[in-house]
């Protein structure tokens, strides 16, 4: 267009924005709504109307009946200036612009200034519902927000909140609804807003879920014990010495003369090399037990046929051996086994050291474990506790540090170091736990000593190379006692079967990749374990606001000390105002509880600390 077309005061369009002429030149400048004035060419503006337009405020919005221009102009086209007389009656800078808005909305009328025409019924309707569509979403989600805000959730609402649960749970790292909301689009602040609004009760474990664990038991048939031949031990005396409330006993002990039994449930009768049960446990590494309950890696069917004590008789893999002069296992022997199991509890079997066969066991017991400490092995006395949920109320209970139980510890590590041997003089590839030397000793038995170090334990590792395990204090030693609940335990089972049917087994690089595939597992496990009992910890605490209690203090770290709660085994960190010695009690009270961050806050209650 010539810049001639055009005139002073004449209404353009610029970039889909309304202008104004205002010098007419070799280019034209124009002024936009803001008040700022441009130079631009010809071809970069298009001709609306001529004016008079003496300000661009003039451009207000106009009332014409749509429907019926549509309906009048239905199939036919007209020009902007025909549009807007038929709109509003007149063409003028006002109601062309306004005209021209009807145009750019695109649901009645289309196209250019000088070729408009109507919008076909279909496409129109089409646009008219995803409009409706677009409306009732914004109101749908303002609703939503309100009700956030509120804390008063419906059914509904749970959807769109499962991406604030994923962040929540570490799954994802953004969410737009906590953007849109106005929260940070952190891991904390979503667990903090999913309580608030009654999604997750305020006491939820997050981290099952965080660490992507199996949440139910193994749905996978199980098959029927087969028909095979067993020793028959069941005129010895064998006792499952547990803790009261448990139901999956694995092990059992007995003694023979001088011969030392340690019965172990046979599960590998029952879940065959690379079978779905065997690889199920596999990827799962470990039964989870957490405060709440406890999760298998097998079926419970499968707990309830092979636990030891469940029915008169159990099938068993039965490992006995001899204690020579140096305390160490001898004359090894493997056999599957039909036993006879009296379930005992620890605290029970406790009264029973000083006679029958428990006092001959546990003294056995004691040489074992001078033999060990004699090696280095590690003897440390930290508290222990046991942490259940019941009823959503959190008990606490301390384990009681009891010579029944010392007794069933060095019973199951002489299996151990007696299959271990098995294994080495048979060419058998098994996991071997093994564990490198700390680096230094341990000076004291003061909780502090202890505390300091544990901090220098080398991780164990399983491998199939035969090594030592320092903190045990043994030249070799495998995991075999726990084939319900430790996959490495039942790998041992299955090899040790398979050599004792035709004298084959598994070899060292399969064994590796099923060891490295099942550890990866169980350190997630062990992982959720500690941080599920550390929660329900502080849910304790929150439930008992005035709990008071001792703590030990362990170490320092600049001007914060570590304590060591023992009646919860629990550390924490405080500023104390004076400085205490290492193991001095604390008298302590409870000053806050944040469950979301997972820390507890103590005050002193009694002394000028």
């Amino acid at each position: 267009m010539n810049p001639l077309d055009f005139t002073i005061n004449s209404l353009v369009l610029y970039k889909a924005h309304p202008a104004r002429v205002i010098v007419v030149s070799d280019k034209i400048e124009i002024e936009l709504l803001a008040g700022q004035r441009k130079r631009v060419r010809p071809k970069d503006i298009t001709l609306l109307h001529r004016g008079p337009l003496t300000s661009l405020a003039h451009l207000t919005p106009q009332q014409g009946n749509l429907q019926e221009a549509w309906e009048l102009l239905e199939g036919e086209q007209v020009s902007l200036s025909e549009l807007a007389d038929l709109l509003y009656g007149d063409a003028t800078p006002v109601t062309i612009w306004a005209a021209w808005q009807v145009v750019v909305d695109g649901l009645w009328f289309c196209g250019e200034p000088m070729t408009i025409e109507t919008v076909a019924v279909a496409e129109r309707e089409a646009e008219e519902a995803k409009r409706q569509k677009k409306i009732d979403q914004e109101q749908a989600w303002q609703a939503f927000v309100k009700r956030v805000k509120q804390g008063c959730l419906l059914e509904e609402d749970h959807k769109p909140l499962a991406e604030v649960e994923r962040l929540a749970l570490g799954h994802i790292e953004k969410s737009h609804i906590m953007r849109e909301l106005g929260f940070q689009e952190r891991s904390e602040a979503a667990h903090r807003l999913l309580i608030k609004v009654g999604y997750w009760p305020a006491s939820h474990n997050p981290f099952p879920q965080r660490f992507k664990v199996a949440l139910g038991e193994p749905d996978i048939a199980v098959p029927s014990l087969p028909e095979e031949s067993r020793q028959d031990l069941t005129h010895l005396q064998a006792f499952a010495i547990d803790d009261v409330e448990s139901s999956d006993a694995d092990d059992a002990v007995s003694i023979e003369g001088d011969r030392i039994w340690v019965h172990v449930a046979d599960v590998a009768a029952l879940v065959a090399v690379d079978s779905e049960l065997d690889l199920e446990a596999q990827s799962r590494g470990a039964n989870l037990y957490l405060p709440e309950h406890i999760i298998p890696m097998l079926p419970h069917a499968l707990t309830s046929s092979l636990a030891l004590g469940m029915a008169e008789f159990s099938p068993a893999l039965s490992i006995s051996f001899r204690l020579d002069a140096s305390s160490k296992p001898v004359d090894i022997e493997i056999v599957p086994s039909t036993i006879r199991v009296t379930r005992c509890p620890y605290a029970e079997a406790n009264l029973l050291l000083n006679e029958g066969p428990l006092s001959e066991l546990y003294s056995l017991s004691q040489r074992f474990r001078a033999r060990r400490l004699g090696a280095g092995a590690a003897q440390l006395d930290l508290p222990e506790v046991k942490v259940r949920v019941k009823e959503q109320r959190v008990e606490i209970t301390s384990l009681p540090s009891l010579n029944s139980r010392e007794m069933v510890t060095d019973l199951m590590l002489m299996a151990g170091e007696a299959v271990a041997d098995f294994c080495q003089q048979n060419d058998i590839a098994i996991p071997y736990a093994t564990q490198a030397a700390p680096g230094q000793l341990l000076k004291s038995k003061s909780l502090s000593a202890m505390f300091a170090f544990r901090r220098h334990f080398k991780p164990s590792r399983l491998q199939v190379a035969a090594e030592p395990h320092a903190s045990l204090g043994l030249e070799r030693y495998c995991r075999v006692t726990s084939p319900l609940r430790r996959y490495s335990d039942l790998l041992v089972h299955q090899q040790l079967r398979s050599f004792l049917r035709d004298g084959t087994a598994l070899d060292e690089s399969t064994v590796s990749k099923k060891i490295n595939i099942a550890n990866a597992a169980a350190v997630i496990v062990r992982k959720t374990e500690r941080q599920s009992n550390t929660h329900w910890k502080l849910v304790y605490l929150q439930q008992n606001p005035k709990w008071c209690g001792e703590a030990v203090l362990v170490e320092h770290q600049g001007d914060r000390s570590i304590i060591l709660i023992p009646e919860l085994a629990m550390e924490s960190k405080m500023r104390l105002k004076n400085a205490p010695e290492l193991d001095e009690l604390i008298q302590l009270t409870v000053r806050e509880v944040d469950l979301v961050g997972g820390r507890g806050d103590f005050q002193v209650s009694k002394s000028g600390l």
